[in-house]
């Protein structure tokens, strides 16, 4: 059974860990200042930016983090679930799927108006996206500065 709730602010450290699986997975890091602000805003009901944890009787194994946002094609938010991440340990188990549910159940009871998301064509957790979400046409550029 999977558990799907806020972060609070003891979550830190289990977060941590699993933030550094997370980029560890996507082969890079990050400043530790970057780390620290981005769980601070996740935390900040100022932010756009929340995290959900995925917790079973191991304990908290996966997290989402979210961007809500405003958009010019739509009058309500759009969601964008920017970092999805489950421990090697419990892949498999339903605890990505129980993130991504409970934040389309959210989206639904709070009238925002889409969840989206992005990943790497060679990410295995595709086999999970395929069944939840329609894949679109769209190409993603960036500029990095």
């Amino acid at each position: 059974m999977v558990k799907v709730r806020d972060a609070q602010a003891e979550d830190f450290d289990v977060w941590l860990r699993l933030w550094k699986g997370y980029l560890n997975f996507y082969g890079t890091g990050l400043d530790e200042a970057v780390t620290l602000a981005t769980w601070r805003r996740v935390l900040s009901p100022e932010s756009g930016l929340f995290c959900r944890l995925a917790e079973t009787e191991q304990g908290v194994v996966g997290f989402a983090i979210c961007v809500l946002h405003e958009g010019t094609w739509v009058t309500q938010p759009l969601c964008y679930l920017e970092d999805l991440f489950v421990d090697d340990a419990a892949r498999g188990k339903g605890a990505g799927r129980a993130l991504i549910e409970a934040i389309i159940d959210e989206a639904r009871k709070q009238s925002w108006s889409k969840v989206y998301w992005v990943t790497r064509e060679g990410n295995p957790a595709r086999a999970l996206y395929d069944k939840l979400a329609t894949v679109d046409d769209y190409v993603r550029y960036r500029i990095t500065i």
